[in-house]
């Protein structure tokens, strides 16, 4: 199915309020994400994407079939982490299991290398999450570890696991490699 990346728009609230109020989406986030889900959580998101600091953040829309069902972004390290990125996404789950979160975020790290000063995109999806790890592994991430005890979701701790994907060319090194 085809799909756009393209900045955040105030017009996508309807779209965003929509796909987002969904518990099973909301599982695989971080807890800023909230469920229930508000036409003014979607308000006050949409602010934040369209606002943010591009020497720190990028925010894109996932756009199916003319409306935003989902997004994607890019959270840019600083001091010695000044050439990483951390990728975190969503996608609304009519649109599961179809290609497209895979196949933005190939396009996604594509853009974010040729764009930015970057050498290393890496995301940490929950343990239990296991169509998050398939759509980084077939976008080209490694499994680096698990981090044990790293989230505490709902009232549980769980592991999580660090994915990196390395820009075309890089070699790692250093006087202790």
């Amino acid at each position: 199915m085809e799909f756009e990346l393209r900045p955040w728009r105030m017009e996508d609230v309807e779209a965003v309020a929509r796909y987002a109020n969904n518990p099973k989406v909301a599982a695989n986030l971080r807890d800023i994400f909230p469920y229930p889900y508000t036409r003014q959580d979607a308000e006050e998101f949409l602010q934040s994407c369209i606002h943010a600091d591009p020497s720190r953040q990028c925010f894109r829309a996932i756009v199916i079939q003319g409306e935003a069902a989902g997004s994607i972004s890019l959270s840019f390290g600083s001091d010695i982490a000044r050439r990483s990125a951390e990728l975190g996404y969503w996608l609304a789950e009519p649109f599961w299991g179809q290609g497209i979160m895979t196949a933005a975020v190939r396009q996604f790290c594509e853009y974010g290398f040729a764009s930015y000063d970057l050498v290393r995109i890496h995301a940490e999806p929950f343990v239990y999450n296991l169509a998050s790890c398939r759509v980084l592994e077939k976008a080209g991430f490694q499994k680096e570890g698990t981090m044990r005890c790293s989230v505490y979701k709902r009232g549980v701790l769980w592991d999580s696991y660090l994915y990196a994907r390395l820009k075309t060319g890089c070699v790692s090194g250093g006087p202790h490699s």
